[in-house]
């Protein structure tokens, strides 16, 4: 394995690990946000981060300005809406409709979904037998997890549907940033086109939903844990995330995925006091087998043109 991609998985794991913490700061800032205000809040600084990171990376540097290309900037939108809008918003909403446990389990399955559907539009990402066994075990070990030793199947069928919605949403999320040039645009300023788009997508939502910035409580704390949303998990993580996806392939990036569970258990561990049980440690092993599976060089492989090399940028 060569150096970049092995930078590669190690950005993409660091993604992990800060994404699988994010619900103890969500969890915090709903006792004074509704989730559309926490979206919004969190990606205009997500936002308005990259525009001064590139302002700053490029000061003192000739710019050359990129033309108008409407294919692009409908990526750009595209993903916006699925990525952004689609997978965090429906995701929230089913948290208010179904238990928490089911919408766990349904958006961690994220990557067996984005496996079913990527390979009906990339055609560089063959069908591969060991993923979708390794990504089918991995599944079945984050419902391990998300139970904890307490096995109690309820259902709400539209709070469902919804979580898995979202997971279809960070699915196609995933397609088109296999789609998007990655020649003209870095990786900084197609991340910082996606979060501009997103946030238009969210402001029909705000305007008829639960949105006041007269309510909440902007004190030191909750800004502390907006700012580690908005600029660590959404504009530093979504740039690492999207430079990894772009290295290694949608399929091997999704697969970090699965390891969410594991670092919003643990975390829940150390800072909630929350137990952990036999159960959910056999789901953590049941994850790792499932990733390493998927890891594995496949025995089927569906014969695929080759892909055209990208270049990096960062």
């Amino acid at each position: 394995m060569d150096t970049r991609r092995t930078l590669a998985h190690g950005v993409a794991l660091a993604t992990i690990v800060v994404w699988g913490t994010t619900f103890i700061a969500t969890k915090l800032l709903l006792a004074a946000f509704s989730p559309i205000e926490i979206l919004v809040i969190r990606f205009t600084m997500g936002y308005l981060g990259l525009v001064v990171y590139e302002r700053i990376s490029t000061a003192g540097r000739h710019r050359d300005a990129v033309r108008w290309d409407t294919r692009q900037e409908l990526l750009f939108a595209g993903a916006g809406l699925t990525g952004v809008v689609m997978y965090y918003l429906l995701e929230n909403h089913a948290l208010t409709m179904t238990f928490a446990s089911n919408v766990g389990i349904l958006v961690s399955i994220a990557p067996l979904t984005t496996a079913l559907l990527a390979p009906f539009f990339l055609k560089e990402e063959p069908v591969k037998v060991n993923i979708v066994v390794g990504f089918v075990i991995a599944s079945a070990g984050v419902a391990l997890v998300m139970f904890n030793g307490t096995v109690e199947l309820r259902l709400s069928l539209a709070g469902d549907l919804l979580a898995l919605a979202s997971t279809i949403g960070w699915a196609i999320y995933s397609i088109i940033l296999k789609k998007i040039d990655t020649v003209r645009y870095k990786v900084s300023t197609y991340t910082k086109k996606i979060f501009l788009y997103g946030i238009v997508f969210m402001l029909p939502f705000a305007a008829t939903g639960d949105f006041s910035l007269a309510r909440p409580d902007f004190s030191l704390g909750n800004l502390g844990l907006l700012m580690f949303l908005g600029l660590g998990a959404s504009a530093a993580c979504f740039v690492s995330w999207n430079h990894a996806v772009h290295v290694l392939g949608v399929f091997r990036t999704s697969a970090y995925i699965y390891l969410t569970p594991l670092v919003s258990l643990f975390t829940a561990s150390l800072v909630l006091g929350e137990s952990i049980t036999p159960m959910a440690i056999g789901g953590c092993l049941l994850i790792l087998v499932g990733l390493y599976l998927s890891e594995r060089k496949p025995l089927f492989v569906r014969k695929a043109k080759p892909a055209i090399a990208e270049s990096s940028n960062l």
